[in-house]
């Protein structure tokens, strides 16, 4: 936590950078699988999904949890894709790498979008209020078939 700023306005903080992460995630991500390297849209959203777990480890909490383990994870696979850029453009396992790690960083933050969206949103929580009935089984699963498409295609283009 930090001192003098409120759960509020850390939640409202950490939200709005996870919503641009998303966003530029999915724009920077997706335009990589059709095999054209766009640098200050894959930095932005390298930046802002590590500011997205950064900023969740400032909630208070006790103990481990998913969203703990959500945000470990999601800095190592930061930490391998920022890792992978300076070689990208001359090593095919470095572009590879590059591109299952910054893709699987995008799925977490969309998994939690789909989980948050489901418990917040008037309009969906009756569809699915224990978070295991069909709606919210096929929005994770549209989710994670669109994701691998993305992440099949960056990792199979040649960027340069």
């Amino acid at each position: 936590m930090i001192p003098g700023l409120s759960i509020d306005v850390l939640l409202n903080v950490h939200v709005a950078i996870s919503l641009v992460a998303i966003a530029t995630g999915l724009w920077a991500m997706g335009v990589l699988a059709t095999g054209r390297w766009l640098p200050v849209w894959q930095a932005i959203f390298l930046v802002t999904t590590a500011l997205t777990s950064i900023t969740g480890f400032l909630f208070p909490f006790s103990g481990v949890t998913p969203a703990f383990l959500f945000g470990v994870i999601s800095l190592v696979l930061l930490a391998v894709a920022a890792a992978a850029l300076p070689v990208r453009a001359t090593r095919r396992l470095a572009a590879i790498a590059y591109a299952v790690t910054a893709t699987f960083a995008l799925y977490l933050n969309l998994v939690v979008l789909v989980v948050q969206s489901f418990q917040k949103l008037s309009a969906l929580q009756p569809l699915a209020p224990n978070q295991n009935e069909p709606p919210f089984l096929a929005a994770q699963l549209v989710v994670l078939a669109a994701v691998l498409l993305i992440g099949f295609f960056s990792a199979r283009r040649r960027i340069v």
